[in-house]
């Protein structure tokens, strides 16, 4: 079956965390083609097991994806300290024969940030809120190649590895088919405290879900790559719940103004207008702003900010928010319809190669050193009872059910296809009985459940 259509058909999204479908992405022609195994946040493991477990399917899918796009250059990009990782995906290479490239990065927050893999690669810098396409390039993560390698077998994506870290005996690896409560997998996962929550994803800019109510409802999509587990008091969760008009009142009353957070903002040093003392100056008043050109003067540069917490997680001396009130002010600034104007030719800045904010430091700033170990997670796998699959699990519309209550499907079936436009097939991660159908998600039950 030809490459895109494989694709789409398989439903494949990224499964780095921003779930772009990927028919989408690889409609193209590159001079690059990048391969995102840097696992940008830390406590993290599925990327480096899957490179030590599917080497020959990442290297060959890499150039079956490299041929498609026409590219020059195919590049597997990994973190220097992965030893184990890059002695696998070398030998596949050797084995296979293949002019696939390895580029090994230092330990750095956020090597795994494509805009910032695109710089550190290729020397080139993205256009403020463009894509890597702009300058030549198309970036995968390790997964999507995972799942696109299967594609290309006609095995639709119907689960997923993920890692559970943090305050736990010891790390883990789960494979689960999509959509299974996040409750099954805790139950299997060898928890080491009592009043825990959970963070889907990683510290930085993962879903924060503290309570007992969200996690009963969190189910695992195509995105989800890890469950870092912390005491209910840890300081990530506190900072998570602060209203925007407390952290407002916090920026008047403590901010010093000291450009710490806009001096290390990663995007920033890519040359991109990014200012978030700015922002952090102005921000007790962005409510009684009524002078237009004044407001976008004091805001413009937050539709420039992808979040990454570099601000307000290891930057700031107060323990501010610099992060979280950017996010405040691209809404408002989408709301009131103002759109901000692009710099196609942005040029790095000279700190670049100082300014880089190494993983171990900001382990410690974040509390999470004793998290850290270098024991390798074994496989589990769990076969829950039943399912919620939700139909919004990529960037772009919601898919479409094909199915109604009452349905037999089994392991693979289409349960919704793509919407028209940017969207995704989605397939039943297990065999059973279609219980129930709404806008939001499918849930289906294994026969006699």
């Amino acid at each position: 079956m030809e490459l895109l259509q494989a694709v789409k058909e398989a439903g494949v999204v990224g499964a780095g965390g921003a779930g772009f479908p990927s028919h989408i992405k690889l409609k193209a022609e590159a001079e690059w083609f990048l391969v995102n195994g840097a696992e940008c946040e830390p406590l993290i493991e599925t990327d480096k097991y899957i490179c030590r477990t599917c080497p020959e399917q990442i290297v060959r899918t890499v150039m079956c994806i490299a041929e498609h796009l026409k590219a020059h250059h195919a590049v597997i990009v990994l973190k220097e300290k992965y030893q184990k990782e890059i002695a696998a995906i070398e030998a596949a290479i050797t084995r296979l024969k293949v002019p696939v490239e390895l580029f090994l990065m230092k330990s750095f927050y956020p090597a795994g940030d494509e805009q910032i893999l695109v710089r550190q690669v290729t020397g080139r810098c993205v256009p403020e809120r463009g894509l890597p396409l702009d300058v030549g390039c198309v970036v995968h993560n390790i997964g999507t190649v995972l799942s696109i390698a299967d594609a290309l077998e006609e095995k639709p994506v119907t689960g997923k590895y993920l890692s559970v870290t943090g305050a736990v005996k010891r790390p883990a690896m789960f494979q689960v088919p999509i959509g299974t409560p996040l409750t099954e997998i805790l139950k299997a996962a060898p928890i080491a405290i009592t009043g825990y929550g959970v963070i889907m994803g990683g510290p930085m800019m993962g879903k924060v879900l503290k309570t007992e109510a969200k996690i009963s409802t969190a189910v695992v999509t195509k995105t989800t790559g890890n469950l870092l587990i912390l005491p209910q008091e840890h300081s990530l969760f506190t900072r998570a719940s602060l209203p925007v008009e407390r952290m407002k009142r916090q920026a008047q009353a403590a901010c010093i103004q000291c450009r710490m957070c806009t001096d290390l903002c990663p995007r920033s040093l890519i040359g991109h207008e990014v200012r978030p003392h700015v922002v952090m100056r102005n921000a007790f008043r962005e409510a009684a702003l009524t002078d237009k050109k004044e407001y976008i003067q004091c805001f413009k540069s937050a539709a420039n900010c992808c979040s990454c917490g570099v601000c307000e997680l290891f930057s700031c001396p107060m323990g501010l928010s610099p992060r979280r009130m950017n996010d405040h002010v691209k809404r408002r600034l989408l709301e009131q319809g103002i759109q901000i104007e692009k710099n196609q030719d942005p040029k790095v800045q000279r700190e670049w190669n100082y300014h880089k904010i190494p993983t171990e430091r900001l382990i410690a700033r974040l509390g999470l050193s004793a998290y850290v170990t270098d024991e390798e997670p074994k496989l589990v796998e769990v076969f829950p009872e039943s399912c919620y699959i939700p139909l919004t699990q990529h960037i772009g519309k919601p898919a479409v059910p094909v199915v109604q209550t009452g349905s037999e499907v089994s392991k693979g079936t289409l349960i919704a296809g793509a919407a028209k436009g940017l969207s995704a097939n989605i397939h039943a991660g297990i065999g059973g009985i279609v219980t129930e159908v709404t806008e939001k998600g499918i849930r289906i039950c294994k026969k006699g459940e």
